[in-house]
């Protein structure tokens, strides 16, 4: 049986609006590059139809490996169709799509996986230009007036024969998330509901409730957006050209790159700031309990970088198989064993990660409980204690020290210090990094600004005597009249008959 991976996303520019899909498909000898869109859709629809497409495109006899950043496709189809089918589709959204997606399924071998969108992955980000693409080729149809409501039902066809149009060499454009987070963390505190789970957005982490889903489709849509604009300064190529040097690029373009290559399932961003100086590595892990010195495993490690109080881009996530039941732990992080089973040992990432963090200043939110089971995983890995080759910082035994008594959680410093709020149903390492980056930056005086070169700056700065104006003035003395003090001195003599005891107001 011959096995194919697929790729699949969808993008939306406005909930609802102007939709597209991409679907990106690797066999043993070939790829295939899949794209189509609707001028009114949602990101979900999209999201649907690309899956279908894609794996509409395969033969049957064929075991497909399909990824998907949209853990409403991925949970949907895997855990909760038969729940929908049960209650004959009941209050369940896009059933027409799901129906045809379960359809489109059956009798196929499919293994279907999640990955965290705009993390670098090559696969997901052609997938993700394959979208756009989509999109941009249907606008064209709509401006053109080509567009009909039997051209949207049409079955996609390969890239390849529809190069004709041509398009930009983009990307989404994710926004900053120091500065923007469209989910509620208040919904974190709030318990994991699969009763509606058909508004899961589709990022890293999100809660399947029901009052995520515009935030997420709008999320998607100021992302789609800010790619149109961003692409139409750019010099126009044909598709083909585009993708096929976009996936050379991906694929081939760096170390980090070959990395990748070698261990899929390892996730390095380069650096999109050169600058110098000691590095600081916000880091957090997920484990399979709190035991190191027992049989507990990490399962994930998520890190970013930051130099001179600013934050590079450059990132590293890593999902591992522990080799054991994550148990009870998955109410907390929610990666199960079936996601688990394909994902490398820490012996097969171990030097990777290890020439990733070596040097830098490792910064952790409970410090102790991270290190103390990277040291372990590399030790039976064959290497050196991590805390042995790096400088650490735990932000728990900050936060303690400057607000003694209070609650210290991360959830609590992000309220405390009012950062922008994430959902945070699950745990997961590379979001909880992020978190604390920001918290971090909030502990120690906030974000330098980004027009300051060096920390040298912010030092001399801080180092300024600032003066400051004294001002001087009499407040007026308001004295009690004569008739007011009789009627005070009545007061204090009758509360001393009543109670036998003299008035504190008493002279």
């Amino acid at each position: 049986m011959s096995e194919i991976t697929l790729y699949v996303d969808g993008a939306c520019r406005g909930n609802p609006g102007l939709g597209g899909w991409g679907a990106y498909i690797i066999t043993e000898s070939e790829e295939h590059k899949l794209c189509g869109g609707e001028p009114e859709s949602t990101n979900n629809r999209m999201e649907l139809t690309a899956a279908i497409e894609g794996i509409a495109f395969c033969p049957m006899d064929a075991k497909l490996i399909v990824w998907t950043d949209s853990i409403y496709v991925k949970r949907g189809i895997t855990e909760w169709i038969q729940g929908w089918k049960k209650k004959n589709w009941k209050d369940v959204k896009n059933p027409d799509l799901w129906k045809k997606l379960d359809a489109t399924c059956q009798g196929r071998n499919i293994e279907w996986n999640w990955i965290k969108g705009h993390a670098g992955h090559p696969g997901n980000e052609m997938a993700d230009q394959l979208a756009n693409l989509g999109a941009d080729q249907t606008l064209e149809k709509i401006k053109n007036g080509e567009f009909s409501t039997a051209s949207a039902q049409e079955t996609a066809k390969p890239l390849e024969h529809v190069i004709d149009n041509k398009m930009d060499d983009k990307k989404k454009i994710e926004s900053d998330w120091l500065l923007d987070d469209p989910f509620g963390f208040d919904l974190a505190e709030e318990g994991f509901d699969e009763v509606e789970p058909d508004n899961l957005s589709m990022h890293h982490h999100m809660n399947p409730s029901e009052s995520n889903q515009d935030a997420s489709d709008q999320e998607q849509s100021n992302e789609s957006n800010t790619s149109s604009m961003m692409s139409n300064a750019q010099t126009d190529s044909t598709a083909h050209d585009v993708l096929d040097a976009d996936a050379s690029t991906l694929t081939h373009g760096n170390a980090n790159a070959n990395m990748t290559k070698q261990h899929p399932h390892i996730v390095i961003t380069p650096a999109k700031l050169n600058l110098q100086g000691p590095r600081q590595l916000i880091l957090d892990t997920e484990t399979t309990g709190f035991y190191y010195q027992d049989t507990d495993r990490i399962i994930e490690v998520g890190a970013i970088e930051m130099i001179n109080r600013k934050l590079t881009g450059s990132s590293i996530h890593i999902y591992i198989n522990p080799k054991k039941p994550v148990g009870d732990s998955e109410n907390v992080h929610g990666i199960s064993d079936e996601f688990l089973k394909d994902k490398p040992v820490y012996a097969e990432i171990a030097d990777v990660l290890f020439d990733y963090l070596k040097g830098a200043e490792i910064i952790a939110h409970n410090a102790s409980f991270d290190m103390n089971f990277l040291d372990m995983e590399f030790k039976r890995a064959g290497f050196v204690a991590l805390s042995d080759v790096c400088e650490v910082t735990d932000t728990l035994a900050m936060a303690k020290s400057k607000h003694p008594g209070q609650k210290n959680s991360l959830d609590a410093l992000v309220r405390r210090y009012e950062i922008v709020q994430r959902d945070r149903t699950f745990h997961g390492a590379l979001l909880d990094a992020e978190i604390l980056a920001d918290v971090y930056l909030a502990m120690t005086g906030g974000q330098v600004s980004f027009d300051m070169d060096s920390a040298n700056v912010h030092q001399d700065f801080a180092s300024q005597s600032i003066q400051r104006a004294k001002i001087e003035f009499d407040l007026p003395v308001i004295m009690a009249s004569d008739d007011e003090l009789e009627q005070h001195e009545n007061w204090v003599k009758q509360y001393q008959e009543k109670h036998g005891e003299p008035c504190f107001f008493g002279k």
